[in-house]
């Protein structure tokens, strides 16, 4: 059933995130094509469309014979007797109408001249352009009044296919039955909870757009409730369809707990205090926060999506196979690839996004290249960790907007140098625990070049591609990629991408290439182009609906923190540097560990950062600590939301073998590496960060 409900959302899932792909694009064909109609035509605002034709200038007068006849008298004159209107004055009027019927006349006919002018210009080249102009631009403004409907479309479908196939984001995935009752049940609740919200919301929306939407959000959050009811009964019943995870052994309610997706406690502890406080509609009024930002997190979704479709792409087996020649020590790997992905990073603008994207090919190759399961684990769940604080990172544009005290130059300027930090404590903890009975470099030297030369030629076509398609956009689009355009831009990229490797594989067909594996599925290059996009999209899906449905609870529990004035609990003065940095290391941690990047940040500018003015902190200092901790609390337990999302990406079965071999290993390190080495790397960054720029205050 999960499977089958899971397919059927695939197609209206690729239509949303197409509808946004387009639209993005669209606005930006649409001003170039005003940019264009101008240089062309020149005046083209003018004949954009079909002018209003004037009024007759000879007829303009003609029926207005009140405009010659005398002032009204006032019949207060008749108290004090007539007064006669001199000659003068008659002739004086008489001159001041004429003179403003002339100029009256003088303008109607600059108007009737200037209209003919613009329909002398209006030839049949330019009604075909405006027409394709006006059909750009009529859709860019449909698709903008509907884009958070979409947001809402993609979120509710996502989540509807991440309850179906079990995957939304818990501190472990159930795996007995009381597990999944207990996940069904409270699911089930935190939706019942908001759709009664939403409900009870209803009467404050107006009619239109935003009823609705409403509506929507309505019929979702019904669909959503209704279908872990069902599962709930069915379970009960005996009729449950069985999940391939079920372990069928019995386990305490407190183990099972732990299977309860992070979004449904979010949203029953805010349900509860809403409801308590007697502001039933308090809960839906926080989750439609998320339509105010519909832009960035309709770019959540797209980034998901744009790592699914490079997973159907061989561009990260070609990219690797620049290293793989070399055979380097998996440690010395393991830093490289770390390092290297803070990059795209940067791009993607949250580590929890490339996590998602990447993490299960990077987890691939690292095993693939030797490394050890828990130091694997280790690298993956701290791959985006790095990239957060370097340009053109979009959490930085969002800090930056919200609080003028700060610029994106200067947040980026010393984002470089705690990367490089960062970077360097990774490398220095993971090399101090290789295995010192392998050699840097497994590889002769010439063999070694003679195979990355092999591989560069391999991977030069998809370069040239990537290069054709950033010039495409820079000559006709005036589009360079940054962090607002790389959503809208990397998928095309790899749709591109997706299409040559089609080709390639359809040509070099009768030499083996792109050949199915031994196991039932085909590699990415025989794919064709449209089983690559599903297949893409129908990955995507559980992720995108995990990822955004945290993300919009999350929002929620903000509320409800502001609401409650909790923060003001927390001291408005310290009266020490050292003091006040120490509490915000902490709290900040803390919310990291409970939130997403945007939620969190959106609450931070609210409440903490007046705190850290107010002691004496430098802006630019406390949000770059803020980036630092919110990395080390998303590595944290008991949450630890990047290793959340690696075991999601990589599947339970290699956490379970992962603990088997450490176990072999013996010793605490050895058990626990996954967690360790990435807390230790960035508890000791931000001790750093944090507290050795005060001793320059």
């Amino acid at each position: 059933m999960g499977r089958l409900l899971h397919w059927a959302l695939t197609v209206p899932l690729l239509f949303a995130l197409s509808a946004a792909l387009i639209y993005g694009n669209a606005e930006k064909v649409h001003s170039k094509l005003l940019w264009l109609g101008e240089a062309t035509f020149g005046g083209y605002f003018q004949i954009q469309r079909d002018p209003t034709p004037p009024p007759d200038c000879a007829q303009l007068f003609k029926d207005s014979p009140a405009q010659d006849q005398a002032p009204e008298e006032d019949d207060l004159d008749d108290l004090f007797g007539e007064e006669e209107e001199s000659p003068e004055a008659v002739a004086e009027r008489e001159r001041v109408q004429a003179e403003a019927r002339a100029k009256a006349v003088a303008q109607c006919e600059e108007k009737a001249k200037l209209f003919d002018e613009i329909q002398a210009r209006i030839t049949p080249q330019v009604r075909l352009f405006r027409s394709i102009e006006g059909g750009v631009g009529a859709f860019v403004s449909v698709v903008l009044d509907h884009f958070k409907h979409i947001l809402v479309l993609i979120l509710l479908i996502g989540a509807l296919v991440a309850s179906a196939r079990e995957e939304h984001i818990a501190l472990r995935h159930p795996d007995s039955p009381l597990a999944r009752r207990l996940a069904d049940l409270l699911q089930g609740l935190a939706f019942a909870v908001l759709l009664y919200s939403m409900w009870r919301y209803r009467a404050q929306v107006a009619p239109g757009e935003e009823r609705t939407l409403n509506t929507l959000w309505l019929v979702g959050l019904t669909s959503l409730s209704l279908l872990h009811m069902t599962r709930l009964v069915a379970s009960l019943m005996g009729r449950a369809w069985v999940s391939s995870h079920d372990s069928g052994t019995p386990e305490s309610l407190g183990r099972a707990l732990l299977s309860v997706p992070l979004f449904a406690t979010m949203a029953l502890i805010a349900g509860v205090y809403f409801l308590k406080s007697g502001h039933h509609g308090g809960l839906a009024i926080e989750l439609t926060k998320l339509t105010e930002h519909a832009i960035l997190y309709v770019n959540v979704a797209l980034y998901v999506w744009v790592g699914m479709l490079l997973k159907q792409s061989p561009l990260t087996q070609l990219v690797f196979g620049l290293l793989r020649p070399w055979r380097f020590a998996p440690a010395l790997l393991v830093c490289l690839v770390v390092v290297g992905a803070a990059v795209p990073t940067a791009y993607s603008g949250a580590s929890g996004i490339f996590v998602i994207a990447a993490g299960a090919l990077i987890y691939e190759e690292l095993r693939a290249a030797g490394a050890r399961r828990q130091l694997a684990l280790a690298a993956t769940a701290m791959s985006g960790s790095l990239g957060v604080v370097l340009s053109p990172c979009l959490l930085i544009v969002i800090i930056a907007s919200l609080n003028k005290q700060v610029t994106t130059d200067e947040l980026y300027l010393w984002g470089v140098r705690v990367f490089a930090l960062t970077a360097l404590l990774f490398s220095i903890v993971t090399l101090a625990q290789r295995d010192k009975a392998l050699p840097w470099m497994g590889a002769e030297r010439s063999e070694a070049i003679e195979g990355t030369k092999l591989a560069m030629r391999a991977l030069l076509p998809s370069v040239v591609w990537v290069a054709v398609v950033l010039l495409v956009y820079r000559l006709l689009l005036s589009t360079t990629l940054d962090e607002h355009s790389a959503p809208m831009m990397l998928p095309v990229v790899m749709l591109v991408l997706l299409a040559v490797a089609r080709n390639t594989s359809r040509e070099g067909s009768d030499h083996n290439v792109g050949e199915a594996s031994d196991g039932d599925e085909p590699t990415p290059q025989a794919l064709s182009l449209k089983v690559a996009l599903l297949s893409a999209t129908r990955e995507a899906g559980p992720h995108i609906g995990a990822l955004l449905a945290l993300m919009g609870m999350s929002i929620c529990l903000g509320g409800v923190v502001e609401r409650a004035e909790l923060m003001a609990l927390f001291p408005q003065t310290f009266g020490s540097l050292y003091l006040t940095m120490t509490a915000l290391v902490f709290i900040l941690v803390v919310v990291g560990m409970l939130m997403d990047p945007y939620g969190a940040v959106i609450l931070v500018s609210a409440t903490i950062a007046d705190v850290a003015y107010r002691n004496g902190v430098n802006p630019i200092h406390f949000w770059v600590v803020v980036m630092v901790a919110f990395e080390l609390g998303y590595l944290s337990p008991p949450v630890a939301l990047n290793h959340l999302l690696t075991r999601q990406v990589v599947g339970d079965h290699e956490l379970d073998e992962a603990t088997r071999e450490a176990q072999a290993r013996g010793g605490l390190w050895a058990r626990y590496e996954r967690v360790l080495l990435p807390v230790s790397v960035m508890g000791v960054a931000l001790l750093l960060v944090a507290f050795i720029p005060l001793f320059f205050y």
